[in-house]
This record gives structure tokens, sequence and C-alpha cells, in this order.
């Protein structure tokens, strides 16, 4: 039913509201400290951040509900608790988190402005654009992403060609779990299955007479080829840092390497670039993050439209008051509250993503216990207050890499699906 034209505006929208602040920032440091492992460094990061949150679209496909219909099969409460957690997670912090790049980055280097005046100013912005929610779809595959897509290959493709095609030595003792985790702070597992939400009621207001076979084809299709674009991009990010290792300081911030690179490259034409990337980017995200919340909310009140203003006030008002402050403080205390939520997202997307003869509730309930009593050292370990002594979980398998919930996960998962093949009729 759908044209290719659809499917191409239907990934640009997905690309630009998975594609945000953390996306921008992380990789270019991240392929820095790299060196010559930059490509183990990648994979790892794209697992994290771009595959599990492609299978979070493809989930999203085959459910076509909500963020509640993730968790459904382990229990309803479970389902609200954990859509509470997540929404909240979301307009508290990578939400805010937008406004503080790009007040970092677009803003300060060009005009001496309060932080709270870029918040107030961007979320206001957000909050129009919340307001006008049926058009989001249109105006984010049509006119925003294809300019990230073009100012992005830009600034990477003049980079990468600007450096020797030579690499330092690596500083990181475990490139490939260090890029795992470095994906965590993207959240865009968590954005898959809050941003899959948006783009399911979007199609839905768009496309009344589709059927689900119709809608599942265009998503899915939609899904991979912004993970193509994604995996492209971040490829390109983390190779132009892992060139740039003898250029910059060993200690130099996120926001600094990403705004050094476009100047070596480009001048101060490339500085303008990245400020308009930066810009948009970023809002198309913390649009999703809002709009994406607030459909939640309008949901559980009977789909009352005061119901969606009110959140969005509350979430344009919340990303005001946090995003002022500075980027490396928010990445900062977001990770306890990563440490926790991301390894339950990542299974429950696994979950919904299997064949469902592998799939019972019982599965369900049983590998997401297990996760989460074994994301419990992660989650202490990342509290520096409370943080256990380095050797009291180390019996637990890859506890040492802070992915101790991985294999007892596997395991119930295998454990409980032989139980119920093997169950008498």
């Amino acid at each position: 039913m759908f044209k290719k034209k659809e499917i191409l505006v239907t990934a640009f929208a997905l690309f630009s509201l998975f594609f945000g602040a953390g996306n921008l920032i992380l990789p270019p440091l991240l392929g820095f400290n790299s060196g010559n492992q930059w490509l183990i460094v990648t994979i790892g990061f794209c697992l994290s951040a771009m595959v599990i949150p492609i299978l979070g679209i493809l989930a999203h496909a085959k459910l076509q509900g909500t963020l509640i219909d993730f968790g459904k099969k382990i229990s309803p409460t479970f389902s609200l608790i954990y859509a509470f957690f997540i929404y909240a997670i979301a307009i508290a912090l990578p939400s805010p988190r937008t406004a503080s790049v790009t007040h970092e980055m677009a803003i300060q280097p060009f005009w001496d402005i309060s932080p709270w005046l870029t918040s107030s100013f961007y979320f206001g912005l957000v909050f129009v654009f919340a307001m006008n929610r049926s058009k989001i779809l249109g105006i984010l595959g049509k006119l925003l992403t294809p300019a990230i897509i073009l100012i992005l290959l830009f600034v990477i493709g003049i980079t990468i060609f600007s450096f020797p095609f030579e690499f330092g030595t690596t500083m990181i003792a475990s490139p490939f779990t260090n890029g795992i985790l470095e994906g965590y702070q993207t959240f865009d597992a968590i954005g898959a299955v809050v941003v899959g939400g948006v783009i399911i009621i979007s199609i839905n207001l768009r496309h009344t007479d589709a059927s689900y076979e119709d809608k599942k084809s265009l998503i899915r299709s939609a899904g991979w080829l912004a993970g193509l674009a994604l995996f492209l991009i971040y490829l390109g990010l983390i190779l132009s840092g892992a060139l740039a290792h003898s250029v910059f300081d060993a200690d130099t911030s996120r926001t600094a390497l990403l705004s050094g690179l476009a100047i070596n490259s480009l001048g101060s034409v490339g500085n303008l670039f990245l400020s308009i990337l930066v810009g948009i980017a970023c809002f198309t995200t913390a649009v999703g993050i809002v709009t994406g919340t607030a459909d939640f909310v309008k949901s559980r009140f009977n789909d009352s439209q005061t119901a969606y203003n009110i959140t969005a006030v509350i979430g344009s008002i919340l990303g005001v008051l946090m995003g002022q402050f500075n980027v490396g403080y928010i990445i900062a205390v977001a990770l306890p509250s990563l440490m926790f939520i991301y390894p339950i997202t990542i299974i429950l997307i696994l979950l919904n993503v299997v064949p469902d003869k592998y799939g019972s509730p019982l599965v369900f309930k049983a590998v997401t216990i297990a996760t989460i009593l074994f994301s419990i050292p992660d989650f202490l370990g990342s509290i520096s207050t409370i943080a256990p002594a380095a050797d009291t979980f180390s019996w637990i398998p890859l506890q040492q890499y802070s992915l101790g919930w991985v294999l007892p996960a596997f395991i119930v998962f295998v454990i409980t699906n032989m139980i119920i093949r093997n169950k008498p009729e």
C-alpha cells in the first residue's frame, strides 16, 4: 500500500527522533579514546545504540500499540510502573540534555546568553511542535532530517580526509564493552520504546484505512533504513575522533572535541554548520520525547486532550529547569538510572521481537526478574556514595564489565523455554 516515498519519509522521521544530543557528542570522544581499537569500539557502540533500538522499532511494528504493550505479558501493574519510569526518565534527563547541548555548542560560541534563556526559548518551541503533533511526521521526515544527514555527511567527509589515516594507542581497557556502555548514554533503547509509539500514532492519524500488515511493513522497512543511516553516521563520527588523536589534548571534553573537529576541517563555516546541525538534531529528539510522554498520559486518561496538553506543559517546564545544567552534569546524573532501566528495556525489546512461541508470559516473567536482580549490582556500583567493594559481586560473569545481567538472563530464557516445551500437554 505504501509507496517508497512514504517509507523514506517515515525512515527520516525515525532517524531524526533517534538522533539527538548523545548521538552527536558521544561517538567522537569514544573514537578519540579508542585509538587503533576504534572499529571494535564502533561494533560495541552500535550494538547498544543502533541494533537494540532498531529491534525496538521492529517490536513496535509487531505490537502496534503503546509502551504499555511491551510488558503486558508480565502483568498490567508491571507495565504501568515500567512505563512510568521510562517516561519520567525520558522527560527528566535526555530531553533536557538536548537543550544543554544546544546551548553549549550552538548558542554559547556565538552569543553570551544565559542557559536559562536558551532552555526557555528552546522548550517553548518544543511545546509548540508538541501541540501540533499530527504534522510531526511530515515536518521531521520531509524537512529537518534531510538537513541533518546532509550536514553530518559533509562534516564527517571533510574531517576524515583532512587527517592522516593514522591511529594512536587506545586509552580504553575493554573497547567492546566500553562501546556498549557508552551506547547506553544515547538513551536510544529507551527512545525506541518511546518514539516508536509516536510513529505508530502519527501513521494512524495519516492513514486511517491502512491494515495491520501494511503498517507493519512500513515500520519495519523504515526502521531498517533508519538503522543503516545511524550505523553510517556512528562509524563516521567514531572514525573522525580516532583520526584526530594527535590534534587535541587528552582531557578534551565531548562538546569541545566535536566543535574542534568541525572548526579544524571547515573553519568558522564548519562551526556554523555544526551549530545548525546540533540545534536541529537535538530539537527533533526533544519533540519526540515530549510528544511520546504526552501521548502516553493521554491514553491513560481516556484520550483526554487536556491530559495531553498538561503533560506537554510539564515536560517543557522540566526541560527548562534541567536544561540549564551543563552536559557533563546531566550525563553523570543519568548513569544510575541507565544502569538499572536499560537492561530491563533491552530484555523487553528482545522478548517482544522473538517468535511468540519463545516469548510466553512465563518466559517474560522469569527473564525480566533475572535481569532486574542481576542489574542491581551495576546500579549500586554507579552510585559512588553506596557502591559496594569491587570484589563483592565478582562471582557474577561479566560483572567486571557492568554486564552481569546478560548471562543470567540468557540462561533463564533457555531453561524456561526448555521447561515449557517438555511440559506434558
